[in-house]
Parts: C-alpha cells; structure tokens; sequence
C-alpha cells in the first residue's frame, strides 16, 4: 500500500465513522454498532471502498493493544487483593460454566475432545472491547452489574496466557511452524514470560525514572509507546497475541508511580485505535462464508450467545446483581471477544482446528460481536421498562403509621437522601417514594424504609398521607416529572408546602411560574461553595470570600425573580443577564472598597 492509497484510506475510515457513529448514538444504539456497520458497508462486502482488509485489521489491532496494556495498568496488587473474591469467584464460573457448555455442544457436533476444549475455551471469552466501552459509555462501571463484569473481563485477560500455552499441546498433529509449534513451545513460552516479568520488574521502574528526569514530556509518551510497542512485538515475534504482550506490559508497571501519566499519554491514541478495530471487525465479516452456510453460521452464533448468557444469568444470580441489571449484565458479555480472532488462528496453524472450522468460527466471533448493540437496545427499548415503569409494577403499601408522617420525599437518589438524613437526625418523620426499585433495594438494604411507588399517581400520594403532610420535597431526577407532579399536587392537594428540585435555571424559571414555594438548583449551590473555596486558595479572607458569595447569591435570586416574567423572550433573558452581570460588578466593588478603607 503506497502513501497515496494510506491517506484515502484513512479518510474513507474517518469519513465512515464520522457519519455513521452520531447516527447510531442518536438511535440509541450504541458507537460500537455504528463502526461495525461502517465497517461493513466500506469494506468488500459492501459498496468495497476498501479491499485490504488485513492491512487495516493489522493497523486496527493496535487500538485492542493499547486498551489491554491500559487495563493492564489497572491491576494494582492492592486493586487486585481487593476484587480477588470477585475475579476468582465469578471470572472462574463464567469461564467453566461457558467453556463447558460451548465444548459440550461442540462434542454433540462429533468433534473430537481436543477441538472441542479449543472451542470453548476460544468462544468462552468475551469481548474487552465492546464490554469495556459499553460499559463507560452507559455508567455501569460503578453498579454491580459492571463490577461483576469488569472483574470477568479481567480474569478472562488473564486467563488468555495458559489458553495460549496449552493450545500446542491440543494438537492433533503436533505440527506448526513458529516457536509454539510443538509441546516443548509451552514450557519455552513460560520461561519467556518469566524472563518478562522478572526483567520488567527490575529495569522499567529506572528506565522511566530516567525519561521523567529529563522532563520532556514527548520522550516519555514515546518510552510508554515503545514499551507497548515492543512487548507486542516479542508476542507476535512467538506467534502470540500482540495485545496479550501489552497487557503483560501494563501489569509490570500496575503498581508504579508512573501509571497515572502513562493512562493519560495513552488514552487518545486508544479510543480512536479502538474505533478503528470495530470497523475492521465489521470489513472482516465474510460474507462469502456466510452465503454457503448461512444457517449454520447463524445457528452457532445464535446458539453461543444464547448459553453464554443463560451462563451469565447464574453467575449474576450468584453474584447478587439486581434483577433488572441481569439481561443488561449478560447482554454486555454475552458475545466471542477479539482474542478469539488470535485464539483460532493460532489453533490452526499449529493444527489444533482445521482452517475451514477456524475461519467459522471467526465468523462466528465477528457476528457475535455485531449483535452485541442489538441487544443492548432490545434491554433498553424491552427489558428494563417492565422493571423500571412504574404502572407495570404493584406499589408497594404504605404502612398506617408512615402515612401520618409531616414530610414525603418523591425520589431517593443522591440528593433526596441528603434531605431525608438531615430530617431524620433532627427526628422528623419521613416518608419516602421512589419509581426505581433498585434504588429501594439499596436504600433498604442500608435499613432506611423507602417505598415503591409513583409520584404522578394520586391514589399512591394520599397513601403516604399528602392530605395530612406538612410538606412534600420533589427531588427526582427528571425535570419533566416534576413539572408534572407539582401540577397534580396543587390541583389535589392545595395546601401542601412544595419544595423542588431544579436541574439547571431554566428548570427553576419554570417552577417559580408555577408557584412553588422553595427551589433549589442542584449545581448552583454547590458550586458557589467550591468557589468560595477558589476565593481562600487566591488570597482573600474567609470573610471576605462569605461576602462575596451570599452577595452573588441574593443577586442571582434577584435576577431569576426578574427574568420569570420574560422567561419565553430569549432577548429579554439576555438583556435581564448583562445588565444584573454589570450591575453585580458595581456592587462587589464598592463592597471591596467599604471594607478596605
């Protein structure tokens, strides 16, 4: 490929991703669909824009290079000694429950047993990938369903190292070509890695020292480069996987005081690589293949995902995620991962699998990886609004006792259960509904009561005893909601006291048209505080810094109460905004100069 033809291809890849990538996200259904089908329509399948397929792959996995070393440099031994039970426990069912299953199913196909154990170890693996950047994408790193999975991941990366060790020695002809050609390869493939790990050890930690001192930033990004660069090059250099020689690169330096910098030098060379590989997995379908033997190949993809996620269920089950987080959960891994491209063409070459039943099940890994947003957006559009929609599940019933408490919180997320603590210290009774009932779950798993319940259905709020309340704070976290709870609690409940929670001062403008008494804007105050603690760190007096802020606040009250009545004229708004901008100017200086006479 000349410089001219690289540069083309670089375009048509940017040009695919650029269109393609926004449409999908805006569907709904996910970046990882839109550079699969980008992949798809550019390649030589589709309307065959680019026909070197290998090339770009070769290029592309780069991109699955980089995010291994990065998860590499996630395992901290101290990280690691924290998620052991996690790693252990779920990554190890996952990994047997699948593998034995998948190669079950490979022996009812006649296979012999040495395939089949190939098989399933191959197909067992899910993809880090699209896991990984589904799982960011969607906030789910943080909820149980992402730790679980997040600790899969990391036992299947590591895993990877004995799969590729004893594949030799699955053989049935005990022939290949390269360094892990015949069974004494594997005890030479342990000694490398042990070579690795001890030399790593040893010499990185002063190699970057070194770099650091020097104090050129360039220099270090490109010693990190070359790190990764050449331990991927040792593993494809033994037939391996280049990325497995990254991740073996980042653990070495997981507990270094470096890691920090290395994550942020890396990153914008990953998410666009990464972008890159899903285009080629979708350029590296073969459609041919598929055209012969559609159904078969369907049928096994199909069939994968379909024991892989009933596989994922029980492990969820055991791992004690939310039911409503299990289809998620399993949707996310239920698919074959980029390892299973290197897995299988390494069984072939050593003659563990024939070529033909090799590039199968690449197939079958690619489609796999395809169906992956399709799934994730039958959970979103079908699965989780059987749980989440409140008028598909019973409400809960309120006892008598909580009815006749003077204050109902609607919505016990991270800003109502600051208002409920706060209350409650004060021994004021609460009573508490909330439309997410993984929320309940938590919150009574931590022996608060809270009830399940709908805030836009009368019959729930004189069951919580809104005739006889005192007072009702709306703090859930949608805008819409809200609007439409305070238009049902003043048409049937006109003497409650209404305090709302306002997303942003838009959101406030509206409210204070609508009469409610107390709002808060759940930014703004905050972030006056933060400010205030700006003003310190710059040289002004904690006095001083409490002026200024209570006087930027009574001003921007002053403000909003001034702009309700023109909140629908945006230039109205606009003018409102640089006149108070000026006239809070005037006042902050003849304040600054009252008390520095």
């Amino acid at each position: 490929m000349d410089s001219h033809d690289m540069i083309i291809n670089i375009i048509v890849y940017l040009s695919a991703a650029v269109i393609a990538v926004p449409v999908f996200t805006r569907l709904g259904l996910g970046s990882v669909l839109g550079y699969l089908v980008a992949g798809t329509v550019i390649g030589p399948w589709g309307i065959g824009l680019i026909d070197d397929v290998e090339v770009i792959l070769e290029l592309a996995e780069f991109g699955v290079v980089l995010l291994l070393f990065l998860i590499g440099l996630e395992l901290e031994p101290r990280k690691l000694w924290a998620m052991r039970k996690s790693i252990i426990g779920s990554g190890a069912l996952q990994m047997v429950l699948s593998a034995g299953a998948i190669a079950g199913v490979a022996l009812l196909l006649e296979l012999d047993w040495k395939s089949a154990l190939v098989i399933g170890l191959g197909l067992a693996l899910s993809s880090t990938a699209i896991a990984l950047k589904t799982m960011q994408e969607r906030n789910l790193l943080s909820t149980p369903a992402g730790k679980t999975g997040f600790s899969i991941l990391l036992f299947q990366d590591i895993a990877v190292i004995p799969i590729i060790a004893i594949i030799p020695l699955l053989s049935n002809t005990m022939a290949g070509s390269g360094p892990a050609g015949t069974g004494l390869s594997s005890i030479a493939i342990i000694s490398i890695f042990s070579a690795i790990f001890i030399i790593g050890r040893f010499l990185l930690r002063h190699i970057f020292q070194f770099i650091a001192a020097t104090h050129q930033r360039e220099i270090f990004t490109a010693l990190s480069l070359l790190l990764v660069c050449g331990m991927a090059a040792i593993m494809n250099f033994m037939g391996l996987s280049m990325a497995l020689g990254a991740f073996i690169a980042g653990v070495l330096l997981a507990d270094s005081e470096y890691r920090h910098t290395l994550e942020s030098d890396i990153e914008p060379f990953k998410g666009l690589l990464l972008g890159l590989f899903f285009i080629s997995v979708g350029m590296s379908i073969d459609f041919g293949l598929l055209t012969k033997t559609p159904w078969a190949i369907v049928a096994l993809t199909l069939v994968l995902i379909f024991i892989k996620s009933l596989v994922l269920v029980v492990v969820a089950r055991v791992s004690t995620i939310p039911k409503h987080q299990r289809f998620l959960f399993s949707s996310v891994l239920s698919q074959s991962g980029e390892f299973g491209f290197v897995l299988f063409g390494f069984a072939a070459a050593v003659g563990a699998l024939s070529q033909i039943l090799a590039s199968q099940l690449t197939l079958v890994v690619a489609l796999s990886m395809a169906l992956t947003p399709i799934l994730l957006f039958i959970n979103q559009r079908y699965i989780e609004p059987r749980y989440c929609d409140a008028p598909d599940l019973p409400m809960d019933e309120i006892d008598a006792d909580d009815g006749k408490n003077p204050v109902i919180i609607i919505g016990y997320g991270r800003f109502g259960q600051i208002i409920g603590r706060l209350l409650n210290a004060n021994h004021i009774g609460t009573t508490v509904i909330d439309h997410n009932p993984h929320q309940i779950e938590i919150v009574r798993r931590y022996g608060s009561k809270a009830y399940f319940g709908d805030a836009l259905r009368s019959d729930v709020l004189h069951s919580a005893g809104a005739a006889q309340a005192k007072l009702i704070v709306l703090a859930i976290d949608d805008k819409e909601t809200i609007n439409q709870a305070v238009t049902l609690i003043r048409k049937t409940f006109p003497n409650l006291i209404i305090l709302a929670r306002a997303f942003d001062r838009g959101h406030a403008l509206h409210l204070v048209d609508m009469k409610v008494e107390h709002i808060k804007r759940e930014t703004f105050y905050s972030a006056l505080e933060l400010g205030k603690d700006a003003l310190v760190e710059l040289g002004l007096s904690a006095a001083q810094a409490q002026r200024v802020t209570n006087t930027l606040r009574q001003h921007d009250i002053e403000t909003l109460n001034q702009q309700v009545a023109v909140r629908d004229n945006e230039k109205a708004l606009i003018s409102i905004s640089h006149s108070a901008r000026a006239q809070l100017a005037n006042i902050l200086l003849a304040d600054h100069e009252k008390y520095s006479d």
